[in-house]
């Protein structure tokens, strides 16, 4: 059985992207990486994994990928990344796994590596710890969520395992939208669960548990290997450093 896979390429900006207007595209999904699309990268990862599709991709232009989208259905997106998530599991379904089109660097090992680790849990996130990204690529400057047990960045990576994942894309939606509004956010999390993120208290395995009293679900963090894995294309020096390291690669 084969595992349904959904490709987020959605951009807030389409043309005005930054990332678009460098590359000269229509659309930042259809940058040249390494001389492909980056968007047309991820999708022939994903083509050369049997165990993996269909392929759905979710993007608010889906005219702009017919050329590159191959075989995959093409959804159009939402205004927000939760809100796609969440009427593409609509179509999708359970389970299935989620990633993005600025993934550029992605490898099936990767993605191996990554379902090799999410039994028993409605949902996982693929992270990279910090030090195996300063280890493995010393000269990104990456974004990091800073727990008391574990520093990490996010991999693009999503597993989906269960309907009740839907309860966590529920919760994640209501955060987005009130993501100007602190005191909103503290009482959807609880203010016991803040106080703790802000005086560095709050370690993974609370923060999961939390999830799971808010929505049910058993929420999984899932380190992988590769610090590379914690590498998108979202700006300039992204796409300078994803080109190096592709270079590298085929040297």
């Amino acid at each position: 059985m084969s595992l349904p896979v959904l490709v987020l390429a959605g951009s807030r900006d389409g043309e005005r992207d930054v990332l678009a207007q460098l590359g000269k595209v229509s659309h930042k999904a259809l940058l040249p990486v390494g001389g492909q699309p980056m968007l047309g990268r991820v999708l022939r990862v994903l083509e050369s994994m049997p165990a993996l599709g269909p392929i759905t991709v979710s993007i608010e232009a889906p005219d702009r990928i017919r050329d590159i989208s191959g075989e995959a259905h093409v959804l159009q997106s939402a205004p927000s990344p939760s809100e796609s998530v969440a009427e593409a599991l609509t179509k999708v379904g359970t389970p299935c796994l989620v990633t993005t089109a600025d993934h550029a660097l992605l490898r099936p090992e990767w993605i191996s590596e990554f379902l090799g680790k999410t039994a028993g849990c409605d949902l996982a996130v693929g992270v990279a710890l910090r030090e195996t990204v300063e280890r493995d690529v010393p000269t990104t400057k990456r974004t990091y969520i800073r727990l008391a047990d574990m520093s990490f960045s996010g991999c693009n990576l999503f597993w989906m395992g269960t309907p009740q994942a839907t309860e966590v894309v529920e919760l994640w939606k209501r955060l987005q939208k009130d993501r100007k509004r602190p005191l909103r956010m503290a009482r959807t999390l609880g203010f016991g669960t803040l106080l703790r993120a802000l005086t560095g208290r709050l370690d993974s395995t609370t923060l999961c548990r939390r999830i799971e009293v808010l929505t049910g679900a058993k929420v999984r963090l899932v380190p992988l290997s590769d610090g590379q894995a914690a590498v998108d294309v979202d700006k300039p020096s992204d796409l300078t450093l994803a080109e190096q390291l592709l270079a590298q690669r085929s040297s």
